[in-house]
């Protein structure tokens, strides 16, 4: 599915600007406002490692709302190869976005920031007019992890080839961000590049650069950038009432109201201390923080094998819901009780495969707190 970059150099322009120009000044410009982003991942199909750009001097950062968050231990490798600590302060499905901070070591809370960085103002980048059909843009981004610590990351140029609807999905699932986008056509939504900068020609931020998502219209794969400016409507719920509302939010005022700490999405569903039905998946040792759900075992005539899931699959979706590692698998199988039928779509190889498993009662002899373990396991295959 990984498809090959059209990286070009950053002086081949043509049109008003003469070809002899230079845009190595732009592009070290634009590159001092981006950072690479390392977190959870790793494993087979599953990178660890996104873009995002500093939208503020005391060091904010904005990006995708990708599965490389999901780790305690996230890590920024700055323009000039100073690797920072940082961590989510509030991610927004919906618009696909997720607001990080650095944390500056030695600061206690209230402390003043001794960060000074360069950086993009949102707010003025929402402001400029939306770009339009045929206009040239250059997506900055860490794709395919080209760069690292003090590396410039990798720029391409393109233009835009429409503005319109997302109509995305993720193996048989929609993908949960519904807005305008830009369709572009440098390949640029590749493994790393989601949450990079999407510019115009001066170094003007126009958007975030998309995953990796096939088109539900054509099934074919797009290469996009969320809008810096995107609108979508969103669900809060109150915290006195419990009545849930829908408002329009765009992309600036969810930056707005997460700095100041007032951003409050609907909350996931509470975990059920539960073991839920049973499948007969044993996953790889969860040893890190995140660890990718790959299926190790299948206990002998369990649903699973039932089923028709096999060793090595990784689960990566359950009922639409994304599973990013072997804790969320249990959170959310929590949730589930015997005889309940989920769908559950794992990456095999290159292929994306949905296969329903019926849920089953856990074996009589198993008692919590001990794991369930049946006593016999299918030969792998």
């Amino acid at each position: 599915m990984f498809r090959l970059a059209c990286l070009l150099p950053v002086a081949f322009f043509a049109g008003p600007v003469a070809a002899a120009d230079s845009f190595g000044k732009l592009a070290a410009s634009v590159n001092e406002k981006v950072v690479k982003i390392f977190g959870a991942g790793g494993f087979r199909g599953v990178t660890n490692y996104s873009t995002g750009v500093i939208i503020s001097k005391d060091g904010y950062v904005l990006t995708i709302a990708s599965q490389t968050l999901d780790t305690s231990e996230l890590i920024l490798h700055m323009a000039n190869g100073q690797r920072m600590k940082a961590k989510v302060v509030v991610t927004e499905p919906e618009l696909d976005v997720a607001l990080l901070k650095i944390v500056e070591e030695g600061l206690k809370d209230g402390d003043p920031s001794r960060l000074d960085l360069a950086h993009f103002d949102v707010k003025a980048a929402a402001a400029r007019p939306t770009a339009v059909t045929g206009d040239w843009i250059l997506a900055f981004s860490n794709e395919f992890e080209i760069a690292m610590r003090d590396e410039p990351v990798s720029i391409q140029r393109g233009c835009v080839m429409s503005y319109s609807k997302l109509q995305g999905r993720r193996g048989i699932f929609d993908f949960p961000y519904h807005g305008d986008v830009y369709v572009v056509d440098a390949i640029c939504c590749n493994p790393g590049a989601g949450g990079g900068p999407l510019t115009d020609r001066k170094g003007n931020l126009l958007g975030l650069i998309g995953r990796e998502i096939k088109n539900s219209l054509t099934d074919t794969w797009i290469n996009y950038a969320i809008p810096i400016g995107a609108k979508v409507d969103v669900k809060f719920k109150d915290a006195d009432t419990g009545k849930e509302t829908v408002r329009n939010v765009s992309i600036p005022q969810f930056v707005v109201e997460a700095m100041a700490g007032k951003y409050k999405p609907v909350p996931k569903k509470p975990i059920v201390i539960s073991r839920g039905g049973y499948t007969g998946i044993k996953f790889v040792p969860n040893v890190l923080a995140s660890t990718a759900p790959y299926i190790d075992e299948l206990y002998a005539d369990s649903p699973a094998v039932k089923a028709g899931l096999r060793v090595n699959d990784l689960v990566s979706f359950i009922d639409g819901e994304p599973i990013y590692s072997i804790t969320a698998f249990q959170e959310f199988m929590s949730r589930t009780r015997p005889a309940d039928v989920i769908r559950m779509e794992v990456r095999r190889g290159d292929n994306l495969e949905t296969i329903e498993v019926k849920l089953a009662e856990w074996p009589t002899d198993q008692l919590p707190p001990a794991p369930p373990m049946p006593p016999k396991l299918a030969p792998k295959k």
